[in-house]
């Protein structure tokens, strides 16, 4: 038991209790903000933003860059779809949950680019790449800052790839060495599916009512 233990936390003992405390902190309402995403609950984006200004610091600290950024794009983003999700117009909200358009898959395809391009430069600028790890970095990002993107826009889209970059990173901040992360990644890969499912329900709603 003890060797599975420090196997899968072993890492940590290197650690300030100070980050642990912050990372668990933050991993709490992350799971809260995307179960609130799942919910179509615009609380999604004032506990997100807690959650992200804290792993960008503990990211910066850490010199994952790549993942640094996504936080820090996610905080951005926040504010943005804050705004969106509760922009009413006479009274009435005027963003449903709606399907992706031709023009913004387009649109989504060049922010992939865009993020991960950017991750690169970042990477070569600052001499960080020592690992194969950082170009799945640079994968992640792009993926993220898409799914972030959709989902501030009411996209149902948006957990497609949230989904696939979750998957991703659950072995990759396991190799990395965050255990927690890793686990949050994974619970929220669970909530991601859940979530599309229910956003699906909800817009099937809608078109059946028009």
């Amino acid at each position: 038991m003890s060797q599975i233990f420090d196997f899968l936390f072993g890492q940590y003992a290197s650690y300030d209790t100070l980050d642990i405390v912050l990372e668990l902190l933050a991993s709490v309402f992350t799971i809260a903000s995307v179960i609130y995403s799942k919910k179509n609950n615009v609380l999604v984006f004032p506990t997100g933003m807690i959650c992200t200004a804290i792993f960008v610091y503990l990211l910066l600290k850490w010199g994952l860059l790549g993942d640094m950024m996504i936080n820090a794009y996610y905080f951005i983003m926040s504010v943005y779809g804050w705004y969106v999700w509760t922009r009413t117009v006479d009274g009435t909200a005027v963003t449903p949950i709606t399907t992706t358009s031709k023009k913004e898959h387009i649109i989504s395809v060049g922010i992939f680019i865009a993020a991960a391009v950017f991750t690169y430069v970042v990477y070569i600028t600052f001499d960080k790449i020592s690992h194969w790890t950082s170009y799945i970095d640079m994968i992640t990002t792009g993926i993220f800052f898409v799914g972030m993107w959709l989902m501030a826009k009411r996209k149902i889209e948006n957990w497609i790839y949230w989904i696939i970059g979750d998957i991703i990173t659950v072995p990759l901040y396991f190799y990395k060495g965050l255990t927690f992360s890793s686990i949050l990644y994974f619970a929220l890969t669970i909530i991601a599916v859940f979530g599309y499912l229910e956003w699906k329900k909800n817009l099937d709603k809608s078109l059946a009512v028009v």
